[in-house]
This record gives C-alpha cells, sequence and structure tokens, in this order.
C-alpha cells in the first residue's frame, strides 16, 4: 500500500474513532464514513503533491539565478509553496 494510501487510510480511521467517542456524531455506516474521510485526504494529499511539484518547477526554472544569488533553496522553497498555496486556496 502506497505511502499516502496508509497515511490516509489512519487519519480516516483516527477521525471516525474520535466523533464517535466523543459522541459527536452518530455514525450508521462507519466503512462508508472512513472511505468518505480517505477520500477527501487523498484529493488533499495529491493537492499538496502537485502545489510542491509546480513549486519545485518554478524554482528550477530559475536555477541560474538562485545559484548566482547565494539563496537558500528551502527557505525559497517554503515561500513559493505558501504563495502558491495562497493563490489557490489552499491551506498547509
Amino acid at each position: 500500500m502506497p505511502r499516502r494510501d496508509e497515511i490516509a487510510e489512519r487519519m480516516a480511521d483516527a477521525v471516525v474513532k474520535r466523533l464517535t467517542t466523543r459522541k459527536v456524531l452518530e455514525i450508521r455506516d462507519e466503512p462508508a464514513a472512513r472511505a468518505a474521510i480517505r477520500h477527501v485526504v487523498m484529493g488533499n494529499l495529491a493537492a499538496e503533491a502537485a502545489l510542491d511539484a509546480d513549486a519545485r518547477k518554478l524554482l528550477l526554472d530559475h536555477a541560474k539565478m538562485i545559484k548566482d544569488s547565494a539563496a537558500d533553496y528551502r527557505a525559497l522553497l517554503g515561500k513559493v509553496k505558501e504563495k502558491l498555496a495562497k493563490d489557490r486556496g489552499f491551506v498547509l
């Protein structure tokens, strides 16, 4: 099972367990609830991966300028990801 699937599965289990334990929701079909949460989490993880890939591509397009300026790649990557996330309405 790929890493994202494992993460989504664990998160879905934890959310359903917490909601039922704290009696926030009464869930009649727990497998369906887990599947719905897993679907949302997988979509979020995919969007985050796409955002990361776009940020890396953008920095790669400007690699010469970055190298010449002695800027910190990790710091720039973080800032570019934040900017792209904000533009796309995505919360990191």
